[in-house]
């Protein structure tokens, strides 16, 4: 598989950058992934709960289907691609009712 990227050309899509564009992404742009940990998903099934507690299978359910328009396409968008690599501890440290 190949992505391309906004400069131009491509490079072959591998787990390990994968890993480290979904890292640098969420790294670079900390609104982001405070977003993730903070926004609530504001309507459907599971409206109301925080964004990255959604489960994978809704997340994938959204990527089959499409996602919807605006900033919450691309929450969920970033949020589809860290759980589906199991990255969920990068957001774990920016929750802040994480039970204890």
């Amino acid at each position: 598989m190949v992505w391309d990227h906004e400069v131009g050309g491509s490079n072959p899509l591998t787990p390990t950058t994968l890993v480290i564009s979904v890292h640098i992404h969420i790294s670079s742009d900390p609104p982001i992934s405070l977003d993730l940990a903070s926004v609530r998903m504001p309507y459907g099934k599971y409206a109301d709960y925080i964004l990255c507690d959604l489960s994978e299978h809704y997340i994938v359910g959204y990527h089959s289907k499409g996602f919807p328009r605006g900033r919450i396409a691309m929450l969920l968008s970033v949020l589809h691609e860290i759980k589906l690599n199991g990255l969920e501890y990068l957001l774990k440290p920016l929750r802040k009712d994480e039970p204890e």
